[in-house]
Parts: structure tokens; C-alpha cells; sequence
């Protein structure tokens, strides 16, 4: 279900409109800002291994300020990107994921170093850092584009992340709902919204409410 909160609209200077975001934290977005075309991963404090073998995978558990920010924090993951994916519409914005039922969710890239962290790894800290056991909502925060996904980029991908939503299942109380799937598009979020904890210290908090050991 899409957050009932009205589209609060105010002029900024000439040709800029703010608008207050269905999130917990009352975000204030850019309405007219348009993403980039171009993927674009930003480093984490990890280096590369010599010789390294980098590999990306897209996961998507909820608000992804707090995605980004447990994902920059795992050693191996050397950079990451935030963005939107699963939808049907080309070319979302923020603003249009919150409100025109776009069916994208909110999603991280992340660029791994083989030698340093697996995506079965990877796959492990995304349990971690966000409840799989709540449909279309995390935390606070409700609607699809909050919903527990993981998006394949192979088939190696797909088998390994079916095998850990089953291994997984046992840390939590409830069963996991989380989606698992081949990978769409993958578009990207806007500029404001990248390693956004980073940039202000602020993001969205873990939900442990269905983890055996929170």
C-alpha cells in the first residue's frame, strides 16, 4: 500500500520545487531533478586486492540510505551505487516511485572484491541489515519500493540466492518474503540520494524485530 501522505509542493528560487518525501525521516527531494543515465559507482574506504576479480550484485532492503550505509561498512565491498529497479516505467524519479505506483523499489549496486568477500557473503550481511519478513514495508516505512528484493545478474546469481533464502530461514521467526529474481534495468537514483548517510549522518535504522538474535 502506498504511503497516504499528501504531496506537500513549495517554490525554492525560480524553476525549483521541494517536495516532502513518505519517509520516516521527512526527507525533503528535489521533484525536478532527473537521475543519470550512467551508472555510476562511488568507492568505499576498501581497496582492491592485487590481482582482483570485481563482481556486482543488487539487493534491495527498504530505505536504501541504510542499505548503502551496511553495505559501504562490509569490508570487500569496494564501491556502491543507489538506485531503482523492478518497475515498469523507464526512467523513475524519487518522487514518482513514492507516489505513481511505479512498481520499482529501492535498491543498492554494490562492486565486491572476489578475493576479499563472496556473494553468498554478501548475501549474509544483507540479512543482516534488514527485515525480509515484512511485505512491502520496512520499519516505518511502507509501500513496494521498501520490499526485501535480491536482483540476479546471472544464473550462478539466481541459484546462490535461492540457496541462501533457505539457509537463512532460520534466523528469523517468521518466514522471509523476500523476492528473488533476474535483474531488469537497473536506473539510478538521483545525486542527493548517493552515499546520502555519508553526506549528512543521517539514515534509516535497522529493523531486527524478526531476527532470532536482534
Amino acid at each position: 500500500m502506498k504511503p497516504m501522505i499528501p504531496l506537500l509542493v513549495a517554490a525554492v528560487g525560480v524553476g525549483v520545487a521541494m517536495a516532502i518525501a513518505p519517509r520516516g525521516a521527512g526527507t525533503q527531494v528535489k521533484a525536478k531533478e532527473l537521475p543519470s543515465l550512467e551508472i555510476k559507482l562511488a568507492a568505499t574506504k576498501f581497496k582492491t586486492t592485487p590481482d582482483a576479480k570485481l563482481e556486482r550484485a543488487i539487493v534491495a532492503g527498504g530505505c536504501f540510505w541504510g542499505t548503502e550505509k551496511y553495505l559501504r561498512q562490509t569490508p570487500g565491498i569496494v564501491a556502491t551505487a543507489v538506485g531503482y529497479i523492478g518497475g515498469k516505467t523507464e526512467r523513475p524519479t524519487y518522487e514518482a516511485i513514492c507516489y505513481e505506483n511505479t512498481g520499482h523499489a529501492e535498491a543498492v549496486m554494490v562492486e565486491y572484491d572476489t578475493n576479499v568477500i563472496s556473494y553468498r557473503q554478501v548475501l549474509d550481511r544483507f540479512w543482516q541489515i534488514h527485515n525480509p519478513c515484512t511485505l512491502n514495508k520496512q520499519g516505518p516505512d511502507y509501500g513496494d519500493q521498501y520490499r526485501s528484493a535480491i536482483f540476479a545478474l546471472n544464473s550462478d546469481q539466481l541459484k546462490a540466492a535461492e540457496e541462501s533464502k533457505k539457509e537463512a530461514a532460520k534466523l528469523f521467526k517468521r518466514p522471509i518474503v523476500t523476492e528473488i529474481k533476474m535483474a531488469p534495468r537497473f536506473w539510478m537514483a538521483e545525486d542527493y540520494h548517493q552515499q546520502y548517510s555519508e553526506k549528512t549522518g543521517r539514515a534509516c535504522s535497522i529493523d531486527r524485530s524478526d531476527h532470532i538474535n536482534p
